[in-house]
Order: structure tokens, then sequence, then C-alpha cells
């Protein structure tokens, strides 16, 4: 009788101290995955419309494409902090390793901007193909490449020498493009529904394969997982193996997405769209889930993840009512409201 109850008040023991670790260890697992949320509104103001947009952790600046400039934010307190004038219609940013010059896409005027990160001075204007789009560095070759819209080529230029050193054909109207640091570079064929891939080093296309999905627009990198994920219509962002081209899964995303974002510590993939959703992919498992729809702002379609301090940029501004359609303009988009244009701010 004594070595039952004894046993049995050991056991109702060990019971109430798991209870009591999973009471303490709990605060500790919630915190560490919570949902993403707004967290600020960072008004900026101005007028025209804006495309990408990209973080330097290490400076705490934000740069942030915008009509005829880039603004330039300090992402510790929300502040702009000077911005790039005199640009045609601009669509990207790129960033060299040096932490010297910042290269822009100016797709009205066919060339790439060069700028001193340091005083924010325009330093070269480097012609381009028709209508740069997306921009990119690649640190291997420490070229600048920027995908060219109308052209359906990729110019390639030295960053040493600011001078053009190649322009590669594509199959079709490129957009976003991503590098694995090592010489290799995938971009979005938008029209083709695919995803081609291309060696700096040669400076050749070395690979097509089907996108997974229609339209392709953002594209974010798992590089050590060798994952691709494009953001397409249809509300789908596609994984697909950069290594082989497989598509590997298409979870569910907003509507209208034109940015895409990757967080490696967290294994998540981000897709932004203009419906006013912003998608967290949980890429930790090869069933790649949709863990989280966080509403923000209808036209925040564009977005850039800053590792350094875990946040989602994205941008967007009021719009006022639709215009009805005509033959000559059967979709027509809403007047921007002057002085509306807003930096979202998205964390845990």
């Amino acid at each position: 009788m004594f070595i039952q109850r004894s046993a049995s008040l050991l056991t109702r023991s060990r019971i109430a101290a798991a209870l009591l670790f999973g009471l303490l260890a709990a605060p500790v697992l919630l915190a560490g995955q919570q949902p993403y949320r707004i967290l600020d509104h960072w008004k900026i103001g101005g007028e025209g419309g804006w495309d990408y947009l990209i973080a330097d952790s290490g400076a705490h600046r934000l740069y942030v494409t915008h009509g005829t400039r880039v603004e330039v934010v300090d992402t510790q307190t929300g502040k702009p902090v000077g911005s790039i004038n005199g640009l045609q219609g601009i669509h990207g940013v790129a960033l060299d390793t040096a932490g010297k010059f910042g290269y822009i896409s100016d797709g009205r005027a066919n060339a790439v901007v060069v700028f001193d990160r340091a005083t924010l001075a325009t330093v070269a204007s480097i012609p381009a193909g028709t209508n740069p789009d997306a921009i990119i560095f690649e640190p291997a070759t420490q070229t600048v490449w920027t995908f060219n819209g109308r052209s359906n080529d990729a110019t390639v230029i030295d960053a040493a020498t600011q001078k053009v050193v190649a322009t590669i054909p594509l199959p079709g109207k490129p957009e976003f493009a991503v590098v694995d640091g090592k010489g290799t570079i995938y971009n979005n064929i938008e029209d083709k529904n695919q995803i081609v891939r291309l060696d700096a080093h040669t400076r050749k296309l070395t690979a097509t394969w089907p996108a997974g999905c229609d339209s392709p627009s953002g594209l974010a990198f798992d590089i050590p997982g060798a994952r691709l994920f494009p953001v397409c219509d249809g509300k789908k962002m596609a994984v697909v193996d950069s290594s082989t081209g497989k598509v590997l899964a298409t979870p569910a995303i907003g509507d209208g997405p034109d940015a895409a974002g990757w967080d490696a510590k967290n294994k998540l993939a981000f897709a932004s769209s203009g419906d006013g959703i912003l998608s967290v992919v949980d890429a930790s498992s090869t069933d790649y889930k949709t863990i989280e729809t966080l509403p923000t702002q209808r036209g925040a379609r564009t977005m850039t993840y800053d590792s350094g301090a875990d946040r989602v940029y994205l941008v967007t501004a009021e719009f006022g009512p639709r215009p009805d359609p005509t033959p000559q303009n059967p979709r027509p988009r809403p007047a921007i409201v002057p002085g509306s244009f807003t930096i979202l701010v998205v964390g845990r």
C-alpha cells in the first residue's frame, strides 16, 4: 500500500513538473511564432508612381523608386535623409558590395544612373537596352545587370570601368532577378511564363524552365536550399528547384503580386500583392504552406525584406475613383492622391 501510494505521488509530481515546464516554455515558443503585423506607416508624400525598393541593412537605409526620383529613408527613424533627383522614369536600385555606389534603372532614359551612396550625388549615366527595369549587382564578377523590358535583353556593366561589356538576348520580357553570389543569375520571363538561368562569368544563358505559374513578376531565392519563389497571376507563388528547374509546389498568395522576399533565418517566403495582402509561406518543410495572409493596403504590391531588422517594407498610396473604361483605355487606373505616398513597416 505504501509503495503504491509513493509511486502515485511520484507520478503526480512528474506530471505537475511537466505541466509547469510547459507553461514556462510556452511564452518562448509563442514569441518565436508570432505573426507579422503592421508596425508603422511612414508618410513620404510627393507625387508619382513607384516600383521597386531595396534595403541596405548595414547602413539602415531604404532606397525607394518614386516617379522621377529615389527616396532615401533612415530605417531607424522612418525619416527621409535625402533623394536622388533628375531622373525620368525609374524602376529599381542595385547596391554594390563595397558600400560605395548604387545603380538606378531609368526606364524612360534607357540608361543606368550611378550614384554615390555617401553623398547621393549622380556620378555617371550608362546607356542600357530599351526600358531597363529590374537591376541587380552580381558580386562574383562585380557586374551590374539590368533587364530591359522592351528590348527583351540584359545589359551587363563592369562596375570597375562603368562600361557596358555585354548584351544578352532573352526569350521574352524579363522581370525581377536574383543571384546566388557565385556567378549565377535567375530571371523571370513574364510573357513566356518562364525562368531563365544565366552565367555571369561566361555571360551566357544556360537554362530555360517553366515558372510553374502565369506571368511571373517578383522573385525570391533561398540560396542554401536551392529554391526559387516566383510570384504570379492566379494568386500563386511557385516553388522551383534552382538546380533542376522542377516545380515543387504552388502555394496560394494574394491577387496581383509584383514582389517577393526571403527570410533565410526563419525560412519564410513573402509575396506582396496589389489587393493589399502580404502572404507568408513556410518553406521550412516540403508542404510550403501559406501560414499568414496579412491585410496591408490596396496597391502595396512591391516590397523588400530587411534581414538585419526582420522587417518587410511595402509602398503604396491612396487612390481616387477609377475612371470609366473606354475603347482606347479598357483598364484605366485610378489617380493617385497627391501627397499620400506611404511606406508600410511590417514586423513581429
